[in-house]
C-alpha cells in the first residue's frame, strides 16, 4: 500500500462544478474529476492506488454518491471519503457516517477556505492511516516469519522426543506368566538404553519449553507501555550453553570466551533463536570431524563513533564451498538438504541482526572450518561494571 499518494478524485455530474473545483484547488492539490459513479469506478479500477481521497456529490442521476461511498469503503478502503450535498437532510448525514464512513460532509455551494481545509485534513488523515497500515503490515509479516522460524526450530527437537518415546514403546512387551507385579518388559532394550532414551527426550522437551518461555516473556516485554528492553550478550551465551540439548559428548566440543560483555537493544527471543540456530548448524557440521571443536567468543571494543561488539562462532568442521558461502544469507541455500535443512535459518538470522543494528559475516575454507560473526554496530552499550 502506497503512503505517498496525493491525488484527490472529485465526482459531480455538473461540468461547471467540476471545472470550478479543479481551477480553485488545483494550485495546491492534484485533482482528477469524474462525471458519474461509473466514471469514478473506472478511474479507481485503473489507478486507485494513486488517490488519497474521494469527494463526491450526493445527488447524481442513475447512481447517487452514497452508493459510490459504500463501494469505495469495501473495495478501496485506503481512500479518505467526503460527501458533498445541497440537501442537509438528517437521514443523508446519518447514512453517510454509518454506511460510507465519511470523514466530513460539505454543503453546496462549496466555499473555498473551508473546503481547502477539509482537503488538507483528508490528506493528513490519509498519510497517518497509510503509515499505520504499513507499520501493521510490517509487524504482521515479522510475526508470521518469527512464528514460522520458531516452529522450524521446535520441529527437530519435538521429532526427537517423539522418536525416542516411539522407540521405547515399540520395544514394550506384555508381562509374562510369573512376572512380579509392576514388572515392565522391553525387548532388546536394557535399563541403560531405556534411561538414555528418556533423558534424550527430556532434554529436547526442556529445550522446547525454554524457547516457548522466552517468546512468552518477550511478548510481555513488548506490551504497550513496557520499558524498552536490552539484553546482555553474556546472559544469552549462558542460556545457550545451559539449555541447548547437546547429544552425548557434544557439550564437550564447545568452549566459550567472554572477553568483554555488552548490552544491545533487541528482542531476546529472536537473538536467542539466532544463537541456537548457529550452534545447531555448527554441531551438525562437526559430527563427522575427528577432533570437533566449537569456540564461542563475546567481545566489545570502542569504535569511531560508537562501540562495536560481536559474538563469534568458530568451528574446525569441513567448511563451506565458496559458491554456497556467498549465497547463504541471501537465498534459501542449505548444506544439509539430505537431513531436512531448508536454508531459511541463516536468512532469518540475517534479518534479525539487521533489525538489531548489525549483520552476519561469514568466513570459511574447505577443510579448515567456518567462522560466523554476529557483528553489532548500532545501539551497543558496554555492560554495567565493565572497564
Amino acid at each position: 500500500m502506497r503512503t505517498d499518494a496525493q491525488a484527490i478524485l472529485f465526482v459531480d455530474d455538473e461540468a461547471v462544478s467540476r471545472q470550478w473545483f479543479s481551477r480553485c484547488f488545483g494550485d495546491e492539490f492534484e485533482i482528477s474529476t469524474a462525471a458519474s459513479v461509473d466514471d469514478a469506478l473506472a478511474i479507481l479500477t485503473e489507478r486507485g492506488e494513486s488517490f488519497a481521497a474521494l469527494i463526491t456529490d450526493y445527488r447524481m442521476p442513475e447512481q447517487d454518491g452514497m452508493k459510490l461511498l459504500c463501494f469505495v469503503r469495501r473495495e478501496h478502503r485506503h481512500l479518505v471519503r467526503l460527501l458533498v450535498t445541497a440537501y442537509a437532510e438528517k437521514d443523508v448525514a446519518i447514512a453517510a457516517v454509518n454506511q460510507g464512513q465519511v470523514m466530513r460532509i460539505l454543503e453546496k455551494p462549496l466555499e473555498d477556505e473551508p473546503t481547502r481545509e477539509a482537503l488538507r485534513e483528508a490528506l493528513s488523515l490519509y498519510r497517518h492511516q497509510a503509515l499505520e497500515r504499513a507499520l501493521n503490515e510490517g509487524r504482521a509479516a515479522a510475526l508470521r516469519e518469527t512464528l514460522g522460524f520458531l516452529a522450524h526450530e521446535l520441529n527437530t527437537p519435538l521429532a526427537t522426543v517423539r522418536g525416542s518415546v516411539a522407540a521405547v514403546l515399540e520395544r514394550h512387551r506384555p508381562p509374562e506368566p510369573g512376572d512380579a507385579p509392576g514388572t515392565v518388559r522391553f525387548e532388546g532394550l536394557g535399563p541403560q538404553e531405556l534411561l538414555a532414551a528418556l533423558q534424550r527426550a527430556e532434554r529436547r522437551a526442556l529445550y522446547c519449553q525454554s524457547l516457548v518461555a522466552t517468546f512468552v516473556q518477550s511478548a510481555r516485554d513488548a506490551y504497550p507501555g513496557a520499558a524498552p528492553q536490552t539484553v546482555s550478550a553474556a546472559s544469552l551465551l549462558g542460556s545457550l550453553v545451559d539449555e541447548y540439548p547437546f547429544e552425548d559428548r557434544e557439550r564437550h566440543w564447545v568452549s566459550t570466551e567472554l572477553r568483554q560483555d555488552f548490552r544491545l537493544p533487541g528482542r531476546r527471543d529472536l537473538l536467542y533463536l539466532v544463537l541456537c540456530t548457529l550452534t545447531k548448524n555448527a554441531i551438525l557440521a562437526l559430527r563427522d570431524t575427528a577432533d570437533p571443536r566449537l569456540r564461542i567468543e563475546v567481545d566489545c571494543a570502542p569504535g569511531p563513533g560508537a562501540p562495536r561488539a560481536w559474538i563469534r562462532f568458530i568451528d574446525n568442521g569441513p567448511g563451506i564451498a565458496p559458491e554456497v558461502l556467498a549465497r547463504l544469507t541471501r537465498e534459501p541455500v542449505t548444506t544439509r538438504a539430505a537431513t531436512g535443512g531448508n536454508g531459511m535459518g541463516l536468512m532469518f538470522c540475517q534479518r534479525v541482526m539487521q533489525a538489531a543494528g548489525g549483520a552476519i559475516r561469514l568466513q570459511s575454507a574447505l577443510g579448515q572450518g567456518t567462522t560466523v560473526e554476529l557483528a553489532f554496530e548500532r545501539g551497543v552499550q558496554p555492560a554495567a561494571g565493565a572497564a
